[in-house]
This record gives structure tokens, sequence and C-alpha cells, in this order.
């Protein structure tokens, strides 16, 4: 945890050794918003519920608890009072060879600048099949002309945000290693350029009052909150405090009792936490996670950072989402891990109680793939198509089950997403 870590560092011998040694095993066997609680200083674009308001005209209407609705296309049928989905993506990382791609693919377009739309246009397809999708901003972005720069103190196109939000996106959550790779002034860009793109988010903050918000997105079924926090800052400190959610059981079981006093009905705690290219998460992630599902006051789990796909445990009821992968990254040169993803999508269902819990838990593999750069689903059903090459895809698709049901999670009813089956 205290080790400040970057993107491709690489680790020990024994460590690298022991991946690729896994990894060859592994190829063997393949081929047999809402803020409420806001204060003066939040955007208006970003504004929503506030407590002791009355709600704005747009906000969605409760569902009567007796008045049963229908999962809107996303998934099996709800036989619950009232169902939602959600799904989530790891961490848009975005380095030169992505930018250059959008410089392309916007030129093929016939349009100036970037355009980032094409490398995420493959997730859209999930994106539809779910009410609710949260990605993850993990870098600042600089301004519309640069200048850019990768790691290790990333200032990345804001065109990122746009094409999120054209792909479906409606959230995302913003504390990482790297929120304050470029200061204050960083910060405040990128949450900036969240609120232009009509994109919500949480996990970084603008001012003092900001930070004690919560944001709770509504959908058809039900409010949705999310409490984000990361496990450092690469050794940086920002300028305040509370510009940055921290990663830290108490304080987030805090604010999700704020979560379900201001009336959410799911509450998604969310960490940026975890060893790079790990296949397991650490004691930090695994004590911080248990933590939170022992507080009663969370409905699931779910992390990113690691730049590699985690395991899935479902504790005392509760499914834990250790590490996503990269949402989309550039190929790595060394870690084949780092070219992986997962994508997952949960459907949250209420019961005559009115608990809700995540009765259906599923989750799609994917790639990166280049020339051209694209997000790639390797599914068994393929959506788009085959990504790296049949053999490629199908050693991509063992490793990431291998390691997601590393922890119980197929015993335990997680299962792979196909959504060619429930169009």
């Amino acid at each position: 945890m205290g080790v400040p870590q970057g993107c491709y560092r690489k680790s020990t011998a024994g460590r690298v050794a022991a991946a690729l040694a896994a990894a060859a095993v592994l190829l063997s066997l393949a081929s047999c918003g809402v803020m409420a609680e806001q204060g003066a200083g939040q955007r208006p674009a970003s504004a929503s519920t506030t407590a002791g308001a009355a709600p704005p005209s747009s906000a969605v209407p409760e569902v009567p608890a007796q008045s049963p609705v229908p999962t809107p296309g996303k998934g099996p049928a709800c036989a619950a009072l009232r169902c939602t989905s959600v799904l989530v993506t790891g961490d848009m990382l975005v380095h030169a060879q992505l930018w250059d791609q959008a410089r392309a693919d916007a030129a093929a377009l016939g349009k100036p600048g970037l355009d980032f739309s094409p490398l995420l246009e493959g997730q859209r397809a999930y994106i539809e099949q779910s009410d609710l999708a949260i990605c993850h901003q993990e870098t600042p972005v600089a301004g519309p002309e640069g200048p850019f720069s990768a790691y290790p103190s990333f200032n990345v196109p804001p065109q990122i945000v746009a094409a999120s939000k054209n792909v479906g996106y409606q959230a995302c959550t913003t504390a990482s290693n790297h929120t304050i790779d470029r200061g204050t002034a960083g910060l405040v860009r990128t949450l900036d350029a969240l609120d232009a793109a009509g994109l919500k988010h949480t996990g970084s903050y603008r001012t003092e009052a900001e930070s004690r918000g919560i944001l709770i997105l509504p959908t058809g079924g039900a409010k949705v909150a999310v409490i984000e926090a990361a496990y450092g800052l690469n050794g940086q400190y920002p300028e305040y405090d509370w510009q940055v959610d921290m990663l830290d059981a108490p304080a987030m079981i805090a604010k999700a009792k704020k979560a379900r006093a201001l009336g959410a009905d799911i509450v998604l705690g969310v960490m940026h936490a975890g060893d790079e290219y790990a296949s397991a998460p650490n004691a930090q992630q695994q004590d911080t996670a248990h933590a939170l599902v022992d507080s009663g006051e969370f409905t699931m789990i779910y992390g990113h950072h690691t730049h590699s796909v985690l395991p899935i445990e479902n504790y005392k009821g509760t499914w834990i989402v250790y590490g996503l992968g990269n949402g989309v990254t550039e190929l790595s040169p060394w870690y084949v891990v780092n070219n992986e993803g997962l994508l997952v999508r949960a459907q949250f269902s209420q019961d005559a109680a009115g608990k809700w819990q995540a009765a259906d838990l599923a989750w799609a593999p994917s790639v990166i793939v280049r020339e051209p750069y694209r997000w790639c689903s390797v599914a068994a059903d393929a959506p788009q198509g085959p990504c790296a090459g049949a053999e490629a895809d199908a050693a991509t698709r063992l490793r990431t089950r291998t390691v997601v049901e590393s922890m119980g999670a197929a015993a335990a009813g997680a299962r792979e997403l196909i959504i060619s089956a429930e169009r």
C-alpha cells in the first residue's frame, strides 16, 4: 500500500516467473447522479436532488412497492417486486497509442481532433442491456488540444470522457492513485469535463461541500448510491485532504449510512486498490471489502486498479468483484493480463421484506486488440466476432474464467454474460 504504483512497471523476477508459468499452463489448456446534500460550490450540470428540497421535474418517479415492474430488457425476467441492473467496467487508462488511434479514427470519419468512440464501441451492446452503466475515469484530462502525457504523470485527452458518454455510460468514478497527477487544476478540469459531457461522478471533488455529497443515481426501479475510494496517491498529497476519498472502511460505511438515510435502495462500494498485475486480492482489499459487507450497508462491492482481472467472491450473501482489469488501455509488452478486462452486470431485486440483493451476477471477458485499437469481448457468444483470433480469444477467456472463479464464484451462482441470448 505504501509503495507508489504506476502502469507497466516491472515486478520482481520471481513474480514474473510465476505469472509466466501460470500463463503457460492456461494457454496449454486452452489449446485442448446524482449528488444529494450538495454545497453551493457544486456545478449546475451535476446538480440533482438535494436533501430537504423538492426533486426536479426530471427526476425518475418512485415505483410503488407493490407494483411489479419488468426488467426493461436487461436480463432474466424480474420475479421480485422491483428490479434494476447495473453494469460496471475497469480503468479507462489512456496512453499515447490510444490517442493516436483516436486521431486516426476521427480523420477516417472526416472529423477534426480525436474520437475515442470506435475504441469503446464494443461495450455499447452490453451497456444497452443494463439500466445503469458506470465507468472509472482513472486519469486527469488535459484541455482538448493538450499537451497530453501518459505514465507516470497522466494528462489525457478529454475526448475520452465524451466517448464514454456516447457509448452509454451515465456516471464515472474518479478516485485513483493518479487523480492528482496534475494537481488541483487537473482534478477540477476532469470533473468539469465530466459535467460538460453529462456524466455524474464521485470519488474526487472541487469543493469541500461537494465532498460531503453522495452520488445517488435513479433508475426505473431503484435509487443506486455509489461510494468510491482509492488506496493511495502514488506518494503525492492533495492540496486539501477532502479532494480525494481515500480507502477507509469506517469512512465508507458512514457515507453508506448517509446514502441510506437519503433514500438509496442499493449502495455500491467501490475500491481502487490491489497489487498491480496480480491474480488474487491482497489483504487490504479483502479486509476492506469484508468490513463493508459486515456493516450491512452495502449491496455489492467491486474494484479496479490492478490492471488485471481478479476473483469474484460471494461473502455472506454479498458479491465482491475484486478487480475488473482495464476498461481500455494500450497493449502491454510485458503483462498479458494488462490487456484483459472484465465487464460485470448485476441485476438487483427487492424481496417482499424490502431487502435488495444482486439476484443475478454475470460477467463478460474482454481483451484489447490493435491495428486498429479496439475493446473486444471474448465471451462465448463473441457478439462482435473474433478479437485476436480463435485460439488467442479462447486462451483469454480461459485465463479470465480461471481467475474469476478461483474463490467460488461459479458455485455461488455467478455466470458468464451471453447477451445474444437475452436480446
